[in-house]
């Protein structure tokens, strides 16, 4: 008991990785820009001036003009809310059908862990992207379908994690505890198993965010997300593509807004890993 006591309290002196700090600082203001964008914005998002398009950055347009004159720092700005909607929401549909399927499978086993388990491996037989085009190709493209597509795609690799931690902890005594006093397959699921598996499950979750904005991304890159007049950072990088030479700043705006959001996420899921995991922190 000493031995726990020690390690416990050991556990808790123990400081956060500066990764985990680091991410946290730029996801949280990364947020914050996002919320306070249409307040924070310079301009009108919507504002057509065409006596100043395709205007470089200067002091009355901080990150210069796009084609049709508006500016892009406000339209930067109010991309945020629609990319880490995209990539947030996404994650959460792929968590809620995800991890159901994934204990169901690694808890019952049987005809039940075949069937979803060979769904599984179809969905992941097939390359991110070109899911998501079929999903979205036959029927009319907008935010919230792009959320839902985006999610679904990644619905396989949480499933196969969760049945995976499942199996390990299946065989722990106090499963078999619950067993022995006749619990009922959903309880032990959802009040035993879920419980202990859930911090390698929020990191991936963590993880998977940075996944699901760039796949998002890649699809209205492709005129299958999001769609004008919208000024989400994927689509501004398409609607700027044909004027990459004559106006870098556009793509250089919106790809750095992106870049950075997911080095933050990549920071704190990290960083969220090396502190939910004592092997990494004693490495460390």
């Amino acid at each position: 008991m000493a031995v726990a006591a020690a390690s416990n309290s050991q556990a808790r002196r123990r400081p956060l990785p500066a990764s985990l700090k680091v991410g946290a600082a730029l996801l949280f203001s990364i947020v914050v820009l996002a919320a306070l964008g249409p307040s924070l914005s310079p301009y009108d998002l919507d504002a057509m001036q065409l006596d100043v398009r395709l205007v470089a950055p200067n002091a009355q347009h901080w990150l210069g003009t796009d084609e049709f004159g508006r500016d892009v720092l406000s339209r930067v700005l109010n991309g945020a809310q629609s990319s880490l909607l995209m990539g947030f929401g996404a994650t959460a549909v792929s968590l809620l059908f995800g991890v159901p399927l994934g204990l169901v499978a690694g808890y019952y086993r049987g005809w039940a862990d075949e069937t979803i388990m060979r769904a599984v491996d179809v969905m992941i037989s097939l390359p991110p992207i070109i899911l998501g085009l079929l999903i979205l190709s036959v029927t009319s493209p907008s935010l919230w379908k792009t959320v839902l597509a985006v999610g679904f795609v990644y619905i396989p690799i949480i499933t196969r994690l969760t049945r995976s931690i499942t199996l390990e902890v299946t065989g722990e005594e106090y499963i078999q505890a619950a067993r022995a006093r006749v619990e009922s397959g959903w309880y032990i699921l959802f009040s035993e198993i879920l419980p202990n598996a859930w911090a390698p499950i929020i990191v991936e979750a963590a993880l998977r965010v940075t996944f699901a904005m760039l796949l998002a991304a890649a699809l209205s890159f492709l005129g299958l997300g999001v769609q004008p007049p919208a000024s989400d950072w994927g689509l501004m990088i398409a609607e700027a593509r044909p004027f990459i030479n004559q106006a870098p700043w556009i793509v250089c705006s919106a790809g750095a807004a992106l870049c950075i959001t997911v080095i933050a996420i990549n920071l704190f899921g990290d960083g969220l890993r090396e502190a939910l995991d004592p092997r990494l922190s004693r490495r460390r």
